[in-house]
This record gives structure tokens, sequence and C-alpha cells, in this order.
């Protein structure tokens, strides 16, 4: 049945009151950094963000924040894809219960296992160092890519796993070339939300590392916030350098992104 006039006029209403609550914050923080900073540099306009970045050393911290993601976005979809197929195709024993054990990683918040965590990683050396803040992000990553891709691959068709059986392929060429390919939207979709999860996370770069160059773009924020807690326009400024490249990464993939979601990679 077609919406009647008034059901479409409201649903607009609707839809413009949660997008003015949505953007408004953002308009805000944009007309903030783009204002006159009275807290002593003197700067305005666009000059806000080279005081910021110059004053805050945002470039150091963003060449790390895209090193962990990067590292972690390739390593834990890499891992997924193969512990996705194995479950969501394989039949073997104590299938079950290991893919709940993988589950606990989505359950388990990080305030939970960050101490223990870090004190595992000091007895191994590892704390300070890139791999502290970025391993702990990948387990955490693969926990959900894990039960992302096996809901796809259970979904897939499997007239055309068969077909690639009949012809000779085994697993991996099965993976690889009948499997993934179609599975783009939902890569994307997996990627896009580690992506956003690993360069918005907080807690594990500030317990595990100290060395600024070894800062995170949200750790490196909150150390610059202290610095310039009077100054609210350079806080501003810092805050949209930082939340920059999520948006980006938003943006330029966000038809596969709605497309893996409308489809529903998750069907269970």
């Amino acid at each position: 049945m077609r919406a009647s006039v008034a059901e479409r006029i409201g649903n607009y209403a609707l839809l413009t009151v949660f997008g003015l609550f949505a953007l408004g914050p953002i308009v805000t923080i944009l007309a903030a950094a783009l204002g006159r900073d009275d807290a002593g540099s003197g700067s305005s306009g666009f000059g806000n963000f080279g005081k910021a970045w110059e004053i805050g050393h945002f470039g150091t911290y963003l060449r790390m924040s895209v090193a962990v993601s990067v590292t972690v976005v390739v390593v834990s979809v890499l891992l997924s894809i193969l512990s996705g197929y194995a479950f969501g195709t394989m039949r073997f024993r104590g299938a079950g219960v290991l893919f709940y054990l993988f589950l606990i990683g989505i359950i388990m918040p990080t305030e939970a296992i960050v101490v223990p965590l870090y004190f595992d990683l000091r007895t191994l050396g590892l704390t300070d160092t890139f791999w502290a803040v970025a391993l702990p992000q990948v387990a955490q990553s693969v926990a959900f890519g894990t039960f992302w891709m096996r809901a796809y691959f259970r979904s897939a068709s499997r007239s055309m796993v068969e077909a690639a059986r009949l012809d000779g392929a085994g697993h991996w060429r099965t993976l690889w070339q009948v499997l993934v390919p179609p599975a783009r939207p939902a890569l994307v979709t997996l990627i896009v939300l580690v992506f956003m999860w690993t360069w918005n996370e907080f807690l594990i770069p500030l317990v595990m590392v100290t060395t600024e160059s070894l800062r995170t773009a949200p750790l490196g924020l909150a150390f610059f916030s202290g610095q310039y807690t009077s100054g609210f326009t350079l806080l501003a400024a810092g805050a949209v350098i930082v939340g920059t490249p999520v948006v980006l990464v938003y943006a330029f993939l966000q038809r596969h992104f709605i497309a893996g979601m409308l489809e529903g990679a998750v069907r269970e």
C-alpha cells in the first residue's frame, strides 16, 4: 500500500528532526574550528587547523593511527574470511564450541581485559610498541569478523560451491574465486566497521604505550585538550583533523557499506 500524503510529510519531518540532531554537533564543531582563537594564538579561519597541527603534533599521531588501522584491517579481514569460511561451509568436531569461544571476543568489553592484557604483553616485552596497540585490536576485530563472514558464507549459494567442487576446485580456489568476489558488500561493510573501531580506539593505546610517537590520533587529541582547555577553537580544529579520515573513508565506501547492510550480511 502506498503511503498517504500526511504519512509522507510526517516521515520527512521526523527524518529532518533527526538529521538536525545529528548535524547540530558537527556544525557547532566546524563553526568553532573556523572561529577566532582568543586563547593567545590569534589565529582564525583555516589557520586554526595549521596551528593545531603544528602545536598538537597531529602529523605524528595520524601516521601512527593510519599504520595501526591499516594493519588491523588487513590482518583481521583476512583472518575473518578464512575462519568465517571454515565455520560457514565445513563441518568438523568441536565447531560449535570453538565458534562460541570466538564470540567471547565480542561479548567481553575492553575494560575487563585491558589490565591482564597489559601484564601479558609486558611479560612478552611488547608494551610501549606498535604491536601492543595493533595485536589486541586484531583479536577483537577477528571475533566480530568471524561472526560476520560465517553468516555470509552460510547464506551463500550452495549451487555455486557444488559446481566449483564438480569442476575440481579445492577449498582455497572455491573461497577466493567463487565466494569472495560476490561478497564485496559484506567485506566493505566489515572493512569500514573495523577501520572506524580501530581509529576511534582510546583505551588500549592509553594503557599500552607511553612514548609520544606511538600515540594514536584520539589519544593525541586527549593530551592536546589537556594543554588547551581554555582554547576551545584549537581543540575543535584538532577534533576535526582527527575525525576527518573516518568521514572520508565512509564517504568513499558508503555505497558498498549501505549495500552490505541492506543485503543483511548477518541473516541468522
